[in-house]
């Protein structure tokens, strides 16, 4: 530590000369000498630290103190205007070779792009604290954990750091004195959030990520999207395991069966809310758990998958959340959260669009001007954020520690269609559910900068997270199936469907445990199902709809297959194919050739 600049509350045992600390030291020892902090401050991750870093943001309007008695011990952080959603076109994977990325990725040359990263860190820090995050994802004793590192000049990112992974002295005794010790370099630099200067690249075959010029979570928790998914997948496919976008759910029936559930569904499409599901009244005696509500990493055990939630909390989206829509995150983000972007109400409690109680006389929004319900624009930012730990979640899994994992039953891959797609149907087999994974299309929505409300093919929910080629993606899971023994089914889900009037045929939330129930019957070989060319669809009858006020004819629409509108589906998916370049494996060419054959097209 005498090398480096004074640090505060140094960690226990780094000065230890074990050859994975002097690894740690050196590579810290180089970003400061680059980036010329005024200190260096080692996060420990204790009470102690948080509370001084609390103090000091506060002190410096990071963030803002909420009402004690309505949100006890929360705050409210605004980001930049300019800085409110992941930025798919400023987001790079920099292999060796563009093939390597494939074509759903922005690629850079590794070389040419270290070199300008390098130049923009060039003394970045100057003036600033230079924090050093050392934190792990996933449970303490999973062979599936990794270890990182994210050095970053912003203390709303080491709190929601402290928040999001398990960090502190845990994560470098978990390096231990390998000098080979696999772990993640990841730099982060606010700079001056300059949009023309907002750069979040990853470098998967050096394990490295480097974001500047954003402040915003997504582009710069460096733990979520960049480690856990693009690093995270590359690493799986040459490890042998898979790095998914999905939440991980168990649900257990009044016998005390329970079967675990992963869920792909893009951001900002109901996964908190169905993680988090509470069974309406009809299932008393069902009990939903949540293992995770966005990141599945899942190994092969016994020829079962077998998944882990690597994160410690939630980033959540906020407008819409509500007792009604989500009692257990709200309950969740009641305390201990930290919220982005949302409104500040006159008595310091915090206000949103779709919130239980009608908006304030008058708020601050979230750029911090004045508000008031006859304002054009909206309170919160419809990418406003909460961050709460895992532990507050009162339907909490009881195994979400199991090192091992929790053996999945079924896999669901959903998105938001107005049109087409069916409330619910199942793959025939494990290739054909890759195809449904691989084609699954979604109307976009705000968690991502740009146009909203267009249909956009997302593999696998995977098409801003996959750190390598999707075709070679796209083999890796077929490669799974292959080694499985007892795979999970595989299903499609789509909550969104409208009918001629363009509203919601399906009233989702709480009521989606119909489906979920279906979705089990399955796997238990007890639910019927009719023969389509889709897949295995439930008719009517096999979902129970008891108590549901719902119309007959909805539910035939959402149940129903539209000969014209598939034949448009299917040309898409070929238009989709053929839009990768020639990557996509053959497996799933042939399955779409049976598709357009059971359709007759």
């Amino acid at each position: 530590m005498k090398n480096l600049a004074p640090a505060i509350f140094p960690p226990k045992g780094i000065g230890d000369a074990t050859p994975a600390n002097k690894a740690v030291l050196d590579w810290v020892h180089e970003i400061a000498t680059l980036t010329q902090p005024e200190n260096i401050f080692w996060c420990d991750g204790s009470q102690r630290e948080n509370k001084f870093l609390i103090a000091e943001s506060l002190k410096q309007n990071v963030l803002i103190e909420l009402n004690e008695k309505r949100v006890p011990r929360s705050y409210l952080h605004r980001s930049n205007p300019n800085d409110v959603a992941r930025v798919e076109q400023f987001t790079f994977v920099c292999t060796p070779t563009k093939k390597e990325a494939g074509p759903t990725n922005n690629w850079a040359e590794p070389r040419e792009t270290y070199a300008k990263l390098l130049a923009l860190l060039r003394g970045a820090m100057r003036g600033r604290t230079m924090f050093v995050i050392p934190y792990m994802m996933g449970p303490a004793d999973s062979p599936l954990t990794k270890v990182g590192l994210e050095i970053t000049d912003s203390k709303y990112v080491v709190l929601s750091m402290r928040i999001m992974t398990r960090m502190g002295e845990s994560a470098l005794k978990r390096l231990g004195n390998d000098p080979k010790a696999e772990w993640n370099r990841g730099v982060h630099s606010l700079l001056d959030v300059n949009p023309e200067r907002r750069f979040i690249c990853h470098f998967p075959q050096d394990n490295t990520i480097i974001s500047v010029g954003s402040g915003y979570g997504g582009n710069v928790l460096l733990s979520k999207k960049c480690l856990a998914l693009r690093i995270g997948s590359y690493l799986a496919r040459s490890q042998g395991w898979m790095a998914e976008h999905m939440l991980i759910l168990g649900a257990e029936s009044p016998e005390g069966r329970k079967h675990y559930i992963a869920a792909a569904f893009p951001s900002a499409c109901g996964k908190t809310n169905f993680a988090m599901l509470i069974p309406p009244a009809h299932f008393k005696g069902w009990k939903v758990t949540t293992v995770g509500d966005d990141i599945a990493w899942m190994q092969i055990r016994g020829g079962r998958l077998c998944a882990v939630n690597p994160e410690n909390g939630y980033f959540g989206v906020v407008p819409g959340t509500s007792y009604k829509s989500n009692p257990n995150a709200m309950r969740a983000i009641a305390h201990d959260t930290i919220y982005t972007n949302v409104a500040l109400t006159d008595n310091g409690d915090v206000w949103w669009e779709g919130k239980d109680r009608e908006p304030s006389a008058h708020a601050i929004d979230w750029r911090g001007n004045d508000w008031t319900p006859e304002s054009q624009e909206k309170a919160a930012h419809p990418n406003s954020r909460f961050t709460t730990p895992m532990r507050n979640n009162p339907a909490l899994d009881p195994d979400v520690e199991k090192g091992e994992g929790v053996p999945m039953s079924a896999i669901i891959f959903g998105g938001r269609r107005s049109d087409t797609v069916p409330l619910v149907y199942q793959a025939f087999d494990w290739n054909h559910g890759v195809y449904l994974g691989g084609t699954m299309a979604s109307e976009t929505t705000a968690a991502a900068a740009g146009a909203v409300g267009r249909v956009r093919r997302d593999p696998m929910a995977m098409l801003p997270f996959c750190g390598y080629n999707i075709g070679d993606y796209f083999q890796h899971w077929l490669d799974i199936g292959k080694r499985l023994t007892n795979p999970p089914l595989i299903f499609n889900v789509n909550w969104f469907r409208k009918g001629a009037d363009g509203k919601f045929l399906w009233p989702g939330f709480g009521e989606n445990m119909r489906v979920l129930k279906w979705v089990i019957d399955r796997c238990e070989a007890t639910g019927g199902a009719l023969k389509s060319p889709i897949g295995w669809l439930p008719s009517p009858h096999d979902l129970d709809l008891a108590g549901l006020d719902i119309n007959h004819n909805a539910v035939d629409e959402l149940l129903g297959l539209d000969h014209e509108e598939w034949g448009k589906e299917i040309a898409a998916h070929k238009d989709f194919f053929d839009s990768l370049g020639g990557v996509v494996p053959e497996e799933l060419q042939k399955q779409r050739e049976q598709l357009a054959a059971r359709f007759e097209l």
